[in-house]
């Protein structure tokens, strides 16, 4: 079997999709994107497709060695998101020729079905109970929110009450047996993430989500050290290397992006490395169906995988939704907040390749927001 083309698909609402091809009529599907560059991606892509045209598309392992270690120039979002989504095609197409799911390949499964997590409320956090409930009435037993909207460095007591109490009243309107999770998505100074965590501790957070940015490494441990809420990270590390010092600062949770860290092969590492280091995987996954079916085979392969996000309904979402590229959406049904075990082939969907078409002829040129503080400097988003 040969690989004889690599085609890219930009998408509503902000997605790329991939469609590797081979001589025997297997195609394989990835999802490689960085959200507000995927036309960045879609090129590096292109450029990659010199070494696999011709190539055997099961040497999975050889051909990302040379896709992350040929060039010179190495790392970074972009190369590492064209690798993914690269990757996740043909473990696609491996185990589609091989009629197995990915994590038979991986090891076999290690649980039956994954918990999954919902988006509540949107990037300025809004009406956040309301929506709880209405989760809660879908069957999820988990959200997650965004603490805060933008902030400064260090905050009043009445911006920190306002977190407070958006939280506090989430936990009201789901009770004590729910999970809430809060995404700080790097917002934040290490100074105001300590105070603000010590401040929720009594709401037992399910975890607190990248409190600040992947140039601040460092402070982890400080952070760490300072709160008893459980600290996730990792949806901006592109690289088992990225990941190395961070799991020993004492992170309760890794968060690898299937899309963007390398693909099946790299975050399969990643949880090898957690799982030394007592942390939890739980897979960045705001992004389209088939990112959400890599990250559900990581997850069944993975004794350490804790729960999984998913974009259904996800603010983001607009003119297309997580089940709309999906010619049969039921492999995807929620019951009692969990997924159950993919059994098909390959990833375990089926792509709809006339509506993804379709789409594409639209396209997407989805940018992230630009905020800006009062005093006209440039905000975290």
């Amino acid at each position: 079997m040969k690989i004889v083309s690599l085609e890219t698909f930009s998408v509503a609402p902000r997605w790329l999709f991939l469609a590797v091809r081979t001589d025997e009529g297997i195609t394989g599907w990835g999802e490689p994107v960085v959200e507000g560059r995927s036309a960045t991606v879609a090129t590096a892509v292109e450029e990659l497709s010199d070494h696999l045209l011709g190539q055997d598309p099961f040497r999975i392992e050889d051909h990302w060695q040379v896709m992350t270690r040929g060039g010179f120039y190495r790392g970074g979002p972009v190369l590492s998101s064209a690798v993914a989504g690269i990757d996740q095609a043909l473990w696609d197409i491996k185990g589609k020729a091989l009629g197995v799911p990915v994590h038979e390949l991986l090891g076999g499964a290690v649980r039956d079905r994954v918990r999954t997590y919902s988006w509540i409320a949107g990037d300025e956090p809004d009406r956040v109970a309301d929506h709880a409930r209405e989760r809660m009435q879908e069957g999820f037993d988990a959200v997650k929110m965004n603490g805060t909207g933008r902030v400064r460095a260090l905050e009043s007591k009445a911006e920190l009450d306002l977190l407070v109490g958006r939280v506090a009243a989430v936990r009201e309107a789901i009770g004590d047996r729910a999970d809430i999770a809060i995404d700080f998505h790097g917002r934040v100074s290490p100074a105001l993430a300590r105070e603000a965590c010590r401040l929720l501790e009594p709401l037992h957070p399910l975890f607190v989500e990248e409190p600040i940015v992947p140039e601040l490494t460092a402070d982890f441990g400080r952070i760490c050290a300072s709160t008893t809420v459980p600290i996730a990270t990792g949806e901006r590390l592109y690289s088992r290397w990225d990941f190395r010092d961070v799991l020993g600062s004492g992170i309760a949770v890794a968060q690898p992006d299937l899309s963007h860290a390398g693909g099946i092969s790299e975050v399969r590492r990643i949880a090898a490395m957690a799982e030394a280091h007592g942390v939890s995987l739980a897979p960045h996954c705001p992004l389209g169906p088939i990112a959400f079916a890599a990250s559900l085979q990581i997850d069944f392969a993975c004794p350490n995988a804790l729960i999984q996000e998913t974009s259904l309904g996800i603010h983001y979402n607009t003119g297309s939704d997580l089940l709309d590229y999906l010619v049969d959406a039921s492999v995807f049904d929620f019951h009692d907040s969990h997924v159950d075990r993919l059994t098909g082939p390959g990833l375990g969907i089926e792509v709809d390749e006339a509506a993804v078409r379709r789409a594409a002829e639209i396209g997407q040129r989805w940018r992230n927001p630009l905020w800006r503080n009062e005093d006209g400097s440039l905000a975290e988003w």
